[in-house]
């Protein structure tokens, strides 16, 4: 049997290339790279972050708060340094009131029909230097237990830095009917003891002059209690003793629908 010899490749004389083969073909093919490819190609590679630390977290809380904190405290200062100077420059005091004198001309009780007549002088002080008060019209009301028993009223006025001023005025009431249901028992047992106990009550507004300032009206009540006075038998007036009477003076802030 005749065998039969396949030539080897050589390589090609005077260093040309080497003929190519089959195999060669096969390894040297290209294909143009897909969509796919040329997309992740420029697209960087996922790498998961690891979640903030909580300390982190909480030291960011801290200083927040921390700041807020310091913040707050420095404006109650400053409000506390201008209250202060506020304070040392004008020393603000509140008005005082008190009760000059108390007479009763007439007072009879018939059933449920109340008539009455006082005469009333109060004394208002301004005690501030560099202060000024401008009164409306003051509302006098005379309670004995928990019945009015008199009404009425002193004009407005404006009271100058360190002032005394003087209101009288007449507070009365002529057959004023008592409410259906009110206890009548206590003011029955003070006109048959012939001493009636009262408590005198003023309500006003007030504004308040500081320098070039002037503020809004104040709601302000003075209350005058522990007041006793005998009821007269004839025509002549009696006197009440009012060197031990005090009176107090009360803002009367509205807060919503509320008054205190």
């Amino acid at each position: 049997m005749n065998d039969k010899v396949y030539p080897s490749a050589k390589p090609a004389a005077n260093g040309g290339a080497a003929a190519p083969t089959a195999a060669n073909d096969e390894a040297n093919l290209t294909f143009p790279a897909n969509k796919a490819q040329l997309y992740n190609s420029t697209r960087p590679a996922y790498r998961p972050q690891a979640p903030p630390k909580r300390g982190h977290r909480r030291s960011c809380c801290c200083s927040c708060c921390i700041w807020s904190t310091l913040t707050i405290l420095i404006l109650l200062l400053l409000a506390a340094i201008a209250a202060a100077a506020f304070y040392v420059i004008y020393r603000p005091q509140r008005p005082s009131f008190a009760v000059n004198s108390l007479h009763l001309s007439s007072f009879n009780l018939t059933g449920n029909s109340l008539a009455s007549s006082f005469d009333l002088s109060i004394t208002a002080r301004n005690p501030n230097k560099k202060i000024t008060f401008s009164y409306d019209a003051i509302s006098v009301k005379f309670i004995s237990g928990d019945l009015d028993i008199a009404d009425g009223s002193f004009a407005g006025f404006t009271q100058g830095k360190k002032n005394v001023t003087t209101l009288r005025s007449v507070v009365s009431s002529s057959g004023n009917q008592i409410p259906d249901g009110s206890d009548t028992s206590q003011l029955k047992s003070s006109f048959k003891n012939k001493s009636l106990p009262l408590k005198i009550q003023l309500d006003t507004k007030v504004k308040v002059k500081i320098g070039g300032i002037k503020t809004k009206n104040l709601k302000i009540r003075v209350t005058c209690d522990g007041i006793k006075i005998p009821i007269p038998t004839g025509k002549t007036a009696s006197s009440a003793t009012t060197s031990h009477v005090k009176c107090k003076v009360d803002p009367r802030i509205k807060i919503f629908k509320w008054t205190v």
